[in-house]
């Protein structure tokens, strides 16, 4: 029943939302994309709060919004870790407590309105400018980044060109911005007015078009070494993102999963990561 009522729910707000736009078209939108950036849950519970207050944390800002990060110190070179939507900085564990016996440099980072950081609405491109703030703190040699985190990680590098940085591991990241758009307009079954309306208020706040924010297109001028994990049935980012993104990234490598869905979480995976730092 618990399902039926989960799937239902966000035929009802689209819905709703639909008839409102007959009458107050940019309302509707706003809401919609006020409904789209504001994540339901990725806050810290106690278990996490235990294991994340085994680092030394420290807080950073951007545009007055704090910038929870994590800092397991080791010798040698500096690996930082970006989560995905709604998820925090307690998703890396298993990584962290592997490298952390290896004496890696460890970094982690809370996303905008997730784990202790500021804010109230996530998305990739303030995203970025979070990643960017640690990077220049912490001169990270590789990022690891996670759904959302990996396309914000791509954006970041391509924006800065960030001269520490030589390694960039995505895993289940989206490639086109249009993509994960379109995701959330068929999901709540938005009519084309609150769709339009959506890109319009992108554009209005970035100054750019919803097609200009595309990983595979940035990942074209980055100059690191890469590494793309998907799996091919991953419900949430498709396995042609992982593609398009692989073909358009120079030095990078696709490893194929199967069976381990969007959130990727097997210990082959982590070992593939941890190759990868150590390579």
């Amino acid at each position: 029943m618990k399902k039926v009522i989960a799937k239902a729910v966000p035929k009802i707000i689209g819905s709703s939302l639909n008839m409102v736009s007959y009458v107050a078209p940019k309302y509707a939108s706003v809401k919609a994309l006020d409904l789209f950036a504001t994540p339901r849950q990725g806050r810290l519970n106690l278990k996490q709060e235990q294991f994340l207050d085994t680092a030394k944390q420290h807080t950073l800002s951007y545009n007055n919004l704090d910038i929870q990060t994590y800092l397991w110190e080791g010798s040698k070179e500096t690996v930082l870790f970006a989560h995905g939507w709604e998820s925090n900085s307690f998703r890396w564990k298993k990584l962290i407590k592997t490298l952390q016996a290896q004496d890696y440099n460890i970094v982690a980072l809370d996303g905008p309105a997730h784990g202790k950081s500021g804010g109230k609405q996530f998305n990739a491109i303030l995203y970025s400018e979070f990643i960017n703030v640690v990077a220049n703190h912490y001169q990270p040699n590789t990022i690891v980044g996670h759904s959302v985190g990996g396309m914000a990680s791509v954006f970041f590098q391509h924006n800065y060109q960030h001269q520490a940085l030589k390694k960039l591991a995505l895993l289940g990241a989206p490639s086109e911005f249009t993509n994960v758009f379109k995701n959330y307009v068929n999901m709540l079954g938005y009519n084309r007015r609150i769709e339009n309306g959506l890109n319009q208020l992108v554009f209005d706040r970035f100054n750019y078009e919803p097609s200009h924010f595309s990983s595979a297109k940035f990942a074209s001028k980055i100059n690191v070494e890469g590494l793309i994990i998907h799996d091919k049935h991953d419900e949430v980012i498709k396995y042609d993102e992982a593609k398009l993104i692989s073909s358009n990234f120079k030095n990078s490598t696709l490893i194929t999963t199967e069976g381990f869905g969007h959130g990727l979480r097997d210990n082959s995976v982590n070992e593939a990561v941890i190759n990868f730092i150590k390579s």
